[in-house]
């Protein structure tokens, strides 16, 4: 199938097509029967588009590293990150020294002077800069390469659990900077990033998107952050791709996709569905996604020396059956 090679381009004028009401479904049903992994890396699969960062792709991308420069994309795992709202259920890090450094050595003393600290953690895995797993949107009842979404209950996720992959996430990273390809500092709220756009961004950047890439689109989003340190600016505004740009990622070959925004998507590309793009990501094309990256100083860089290619070592903890990781994802250059 064409949607499983690297080198695709866009087809022109396919990007804005809409459904209405109940054909919705329809139109991302006649999506996914073209764009499915389902079984194309066998019945049991559940690591997806990151089968194809293959040994040889990780040790071409370690030779892209040449200044030795390293870039942290996440945003601080604190209490003061960009949950909340009415209509966010998930919370900002609770985050509590449990033994201190004023606490007496009857406290926590361990042999003479000498006395120790430590902390706990409470939060949701998805608060900050992290993947969605492949167990994270479904529909039909079904995950995933057709694993059951019964498989996901309060103990964790049978299948597709990040825990399933957690050590892929290393490959060649593209930076596709598609405030910078119109000259903005972030786009508008209402920006649809289509299909022609990640194409132009890849020519203004002299490069091509080749299979097992992991690829990063910038939206501008993260530079109201940078400059107030405030995160009510950031809510609310969600640019990001059009739900049909799918296409693109899977002509492409990309093996994850990661976002300066909320959600990756701008929702409303089709008005029954919330999320099109994530299903079509997550459950038929088994393409993880990452949301809340901070790429502003990459893309600074990138900019500066003309190279929006670099490795890129971004893993995902090993929580067992978890549906999302948070992520310290580096770009090195």
């Amino acid at each position: 199938m064409a949607n499983r090679t690297g080198g695709g381009r866009a087809v022109p004028g396919r990007d804005h097509v809409t459904g209405d009401g109940a054909d919705d479904a329809a139109v991302v049903a006649e999506m996914a029967g073209a764009l499915s992994n389902w079984g194309r890396w066998g019945p049991d699969d559940e690591r997806g588009t990151l089968n194809l960062i293959t040994p040889e792709k990780r040790a071409a991308a370690a030779t892209l590293v040449r200044r030795g420069e390293v870039f942290a994309l996440d945003i601080p795992l604190d209490a003061h990150g960009p949950q909340g709202g009415p209509r966010n259920p998930r919370s900002n890090p609770i985050h509590v020294v449990t033994r201190t450094g004023q606490d007496p050595p009857e406290v926590n003393g361990i042999g003479g002077t000498t006395q120790y600290t430590d902390d706990l953690a409470v939060l949701y895995l998805q608060a900050g800069t992290q993947w969605d797993s492949l167990a994270h949107v479904y529909y039909d009842d079904q995950l995933y390469n057709g694993h059951p979404a019964s498989t996901v209950t309060a103990r964790g996720a049978e299948k597709n659990g990040v825990d399933k992959y957690h050590d892929r996430f290393v490959s060649r990273g593209v930076l596709l900077d598609i405030a910078r390809l119109h000259g903005l500092e972030r786009l508008d709220d209402g920006h649809d990033i289509t299909s022609e756009e990640l194409d132009a961004a890849s020519d203004a950047a002299s490069l091509e998107v080749e299979p097992g890439d992991i690829v990063l689109v910038r939206t501008g989003l993260m530079s109201t952050w940078r400059e107030t340190r405030r995160w009510d600016a950031f809510r609310g505004r969600n640019p990001g791709v059009h739900y049909t740009t799918a296409r693109w990622f899977a002509a492409h070959g990309v093996a994850a996709l990661a976002c300066d925004n909320v959600g990756v998507e701008r929702p409303g590309g089709l008005p029954t569905l919330a999320v099109p793009f994530h299903m079509l990501a997550l459950r038929d094309m088994g393409m993880p996604l990452g949301e809340y990256w901070y790429l502003e100083d990459l893309a600074d860089d990138c900019a500066g020396d003309g190279r929006y290619e670099f490795l890129l070592v971004a893993p995902a903890l090993k929580v067992t059956g978890a549906v999302g990781s948070p992520v310290t994802p580096l770009a090195i250059k």
